[in-house]
């Protein structure tokens, strides 16, 4: 437009609404922009609206171009690029006029009331300035609930690091001004910001604070959410920063401004005691604690199941497959619990025993997924299968037993080494226990030595590698000693185990690294620089090479941006099973975040690489970047589950498993399956029976009537010899077990209730995903199972018996499915007997005469209806509920949002919100004088795990027939 023409504004603005018409919407929005007072933001006219979405649209893409990415020529043509960017200048000159036209928008917005639309726009236009303004501006009466809407936006909607990081930022200033303005903020959602952002020593003021006023019960709370998350770097760096008991003895304050939570501090010998409390939950395992408890005594294992998968397996020829799947079905089935009666009642010992080698070494690792977090009890449990001191390898289970053992001790101790930078002491015993493999080894020479076969170290040492590993994880820098009793980091003993190139030790070693570092990033340049250099050059084990290539993608866990470089190196190389490993990158770097840029790298792999391992490992991990969008799953995968590469069908089948595992109902992803479950190829079959099972657990067929159509499809395929193949016939032994994992009380948890991704569980899954290559990697999956209960504790840590809570819904809907029955085999009914009419007469004659044939007897009436079960009566099934809602409670995932907490009871919950419905809750007792009747938790022991079974039907007692007693 000429600039000196008197009405230009005008003519502008008459020009936009022309080329609006003609549907050219860039030249209006070019043209409305220079219409100046002509342009009215605050209109509601069908022109004004369109194109303030258009200026919105044309906003954000300016903010997010990227000349680089656009520059990429597997993304779009060089023409394509050239105009791009032309686009991009011309918006960039016109900024200012679309900065007014927003500015207008939030001004209408908040006089309209509209604060959550704003805030939405705010966000993609990535203003945070006008994200502050937005939620300031909402009034007291909303900010906590815009607050708590914009935190779960910065874990969900934003794609960017970099800016998630700033609007997380900015939520913390605001929150701390909430609490400077009103004395009281929103702790929880404020520690889980100080959690993200990874402010060790903030978080550690915040809990000092809490636990020196009247809000202490909070900083309880909060302990327990973040030992959730699973985070132990996070937790080890914030014990470092926790103060002893005597350290602030005398102080009224951290930061020195007594203000908020400070204001009313509590004497010194009292903080001590919460600070002792508070400690119990970060350092002391009180969270695994009140979960083994709860497993424990709500079991619900329906052992008849197992019993009957073992008999039918066992009746035809022996499959060393089958056997090892029954073995692990068990783990699962009772993971978590402590009670492992089954393997080891002496009828069954003879039939675990058939297990040999690496089978052996995986059985006896089971012992360490069904008594996971009973650390005080391990050795115990594990005492006739860990190696000797003296003599190891040598014991009547022979290595391969050891080497599980050690495994075993792992799974049980998982998490449990990185409170100090020292290790705890299963760390250490793990570490003594390679050290001694590492020196056998060097002791062995060609043949036999000491009874012991050639290389029978590898199992042991396999076994403690993998057991350093899950004890130590997320450690990064943890102090071990080595050969000579140096202290050296972890990583470094590690490595060297890699460095000798020896596939089956190294391999183990490889996963350990990246489990010790998981998520480490380029804190650990150096050693992902060393294994990329073994990978690629120093090796030619298959296993080795793959075992680093997942090792480095573990480390680089929720970097996002960070791990592009390293994302592009390994996509790029030739091996195979590097790029396996970079598929694994992209997933794990990119868990929870939805990234576009990762999901379209992902596709476009599914469908272009030449490697069947690599496009089923592309299409398995679209689970764990959509883990915080599971919606989006099955739409995305729909025609990938109809590919013709069956890789590609069972990578479909995976994914859906992983990314919709967090969801309530996921009838999408379902419908899918059922299809998949029906592929002509075997491991297809596997595959989807195994996702099924996945987002099937906990539901009964009231809540999901395919529940037990599923369950009726597992039972005829363990049972099909004839047509099943050992492929489908082991997925289905897996998914029964997996179904009902953890006494029917646990489902797979990748995301906490806060909305935060769980570093071990994903790293766990991973893990688990790699049974296609080694079988004992399938107790991995013991690291994503997470108990479904709400457990209410008080100030000491007890459960209060009188704590109870309602449901809106029958409880009937969320209930343990039925447990399985026996066959009854139908009795034989006698044909009757054709009688002649000539017998007929006589018989009628023999009656007149009084005659008995003898071949009816009587029958007493009274018995015909002895056994059969009767209708509850309404007050059973009043109890029966009353029972099912007492403190503690099962409480399945479609439950949580269901549950009401009372208002006339005695106890209140600290965290009355929707994330707070299942889980460790803290109690506020509104009566403190009284006294209470609480429940203690407890660990429960070997002895008594022991006598914890199913009781077996008793053989009748023997006696001396006697002709009178048919009298």
């Amino acid at each position: 437009l000429n600039d000196s023409f008197e009405f230009k504004e005008l003519a502008a603005a008459v020009a936009s609404k022309c080329f609006y018409h003609l549907e050219e919407y860039n030249e209006s929005l070019q043209l409305a922009l220079r219409a100046g007072k002509f342009f009215d933001v605050n209109s509601e006219n069908e022109y004004e609206v369109c194109i303030i979405g258009k200026c919105i649209e044309a906003y954000i893409a300016l903010q997010n171009y990227d000349p680089k990415e656009s520059g990429n020529a597997d993304d779009m043509e060089d023409e394509e690029d050239d105009e791009e960017m032309v686009k991009m200048q011309m918006l960039a000159e016109m900024k200012p006029q679309l900065e007014n036209i927003l500015n207008g928008l939030f001004e209408k917005c908040y006089s309209k009331g509209n604060f959550h639309e704003a805030l939405g726009v705010a966000v993609e236009a990535q203003k945070l300035d006008k994200v502050k303004d937005t939620i300031e501006r909402s009034g007291n009466h909303m900010q906590a609930e815009m607050l708590s809407h914009a935190l779960s936006v910065s874990q969900t909607i934003i794609k960017n690091k970099a800016f998630r990081m700033k609007m997380i930022h900015t939520l913390v200033e605001l929150y701390e001004a909430q609490k400077d303005q009103t004395g009281s903020t929103s702790y929880l959602e404020l520690a889980v910001c100080l959690h993200l952002l990874g402010h060790v020593d903030l978080y550690s003021v915040l809990l000092i604070d809490l636990l020196k006023s009247d809000d202490f019960l909070v900083a309880y709370q909060i302990a327990f959410d973040l030992m959730e998350i699973q985070d132990q770097k996070f937790v080890r760096d914030l014990l470092d920063k926790l103060p002893g008991p005597a350290a602030v003895e005398n102080t009224d304050t951290v930061d020195g401004d007594g203000d908020g939570a400070n204001a009313n501090p509590a004497p010194a010998s009292e903080f001590d005691d919460r600070l002792s409390v508070l400690l119990a939950v970060l350092k002391e395992g009180k969270a695994q604690a009140v979960y083994l408890d709860f497993l424990y005594q709500n079991n619900k294992t329906d052992l008849l199941i197992l019993r009957t998968v073992k008999n039918t397996l066992s009746a035809g020829r022996r499959n060393s497959v089958l056997h090892n799947a029954t073995v692990i079905m068990h783990a699962y089935l009772q993971a978590g619990t402590t009670v492992d009666n089954f393997i080891t009642e002496a009828k069954n010992s003879k039939w675990l025993e058939l297990a040999s080698n690496w089978a052996r070494f995986s059985a006896t690792a089971a012992y360490g997924v069904i008594h996971k977090g009973n650390v005080t009890s391990s050795k115990n449990i594990l005492k006739q299968f860990l190696p000797s001191n003296e003599s190891p390898g040598t014991s009547s289970g022979g290595a391969y037993a050891e080497g599980g053992s050690l495994y075993a001790m792992g799974l049980i101790h998982a998490l449990d080494g990185s409170h100090s930078k020292t290790g705890s002491e299963a760390l250490k015993y793990l570490n003594n226990a390679q050290i001694d493999a590492q020196k056998l080894h060097q002791a062995m020479g060609p043949g036999d030595m000491g009874g012991i076969a050639t290389k029978g170290w590898e199992p042991l040492e396999h076994g403690a590698c993998l057991g350093m590993g899950l004890v130590g994880m997320a450690s990064g820098d943890i102090m071990m000693k080595d050969q000579n009793n140096n202290d050296i980091p972890i990583t470094e003993l590690l490595m060297d185990v890699v460095l000798r190139d020896d596939a089956v030790a190294g391999e183990a070693a490889a996963y350990a690294i990246g489990m010790t570092c998981l998520g480490g990033g380029l804190q650990h340049e150096d050693v992902v620089g060393r294994m990329l250099d073994v990978a690629i050059g120093q090796t030619k084990h298959e296993k080795l090479i793959r075992a680093l290539a997942m090792g480095v993608a573990m480390i680089m866990y929720g970097q996002e941006e960070v791990a592009q470089d390293l994302i592009e190196k390994l996509c790029g190389e030739k091996d195979s099973l590097l790029r396996y490993g970079g598929m694994f990158m992209v997933g794990l770097a990119y868990a929870g975040t939805a990234n576009n840029e990762a999901i379209r790298r992902l596709l476009r792999v599914a469908v272009s690489d030449v490697n069947n391992d690599v496009r089923r490992a592309a299409v398995t991990n679209l689970g764990f970047v959509l883990l915080n969008s599971p919606e989006r799953l099955p739409e995305l995968v729909e025609l990938l589950s109809e590919s013709y590469n069956p890789h590609v069908r069972y990578g479909s089948a995976m994914a859906l498993g992983i990314g919709c595992s967090g969801m309530s109902m996921a009838t999408d992803a379902l419908e899918l399956l059922d299809a998949l479950r029906e592929d002509k190829v075997d491991f297809v079959r596997q595959g989807a029976m195994l996702s099924t099972a996945m987002l099937l657990m906990q539901k009964n067929p009231s809540q999901e009537p395919k529940a037990k159509a599923f369950r009726t499809k597992l039972r005829e395929t363990i049972e099909d010899t004839k047509h099943s193949s050992t492929m489908t016939r082991m997925g289905a032994v897996l998914a029964s077990g997996l179904i009902d994992a953890c006494g029917r009380n646990a489902n797979i948890q990748l995301v906490s209730r806060q909305g935060v991704v769980r570093p071990p569980a994903v790293a766990g899954m991973a893990l688990w995903l790699q049974y296609w290559y080694w079988y004992p990697m399938m107790h991995m999956l013991s690291l994503s199972l997470t108990p479904t209960a709400l457990v209410g504790l008080n100030r000491d840590l007890d459960m209060p018996v009188a704590f109870e809570v309602d449901c809106d819904l029958p409880l009937a809907a969320f209930d343990y499915p039925e447990p399985t029955t026996e066959k009854k085999v139908a009795k034989k009914v006698r044909v009757t007997t054709a009688v002649l009419s000539m017998t007929a007469k006589q018989n009628a004659k023999d009656k007149a005469k009084g005659k008995d044939d003898g071949t009816t007897m009587d029958v007493d009436e009274s018995d015909k209806n002895e056994n059969e079960p009767g209708k509850p009566t309404d007050e059973e099934l009043q109890e029966k509920r009353n029972d099912m809602l007492k403190n503690p409670l099962r409480v399945t995932r479609s439950q949580q949002s269901k549950i009401v907490f009372l208002d006339e009871g005695r106890y209140r919950p600290v965290a009355n919100d929707a994330q707070h419905k299942s889980g460790i809750i803290i109690l506020r007792d509104t009566t403190p004088g009284e006294e209470e009747e609480v429940r203690r938790i407890s660990v429960p022991t070997k002895e008594e795990t022991t006598t914890n079974s199913t009781p077996e039907v008793q053989m009748p007692q023997g006696f001396t027939f006697n002709p009178s007693m048919l009298t």
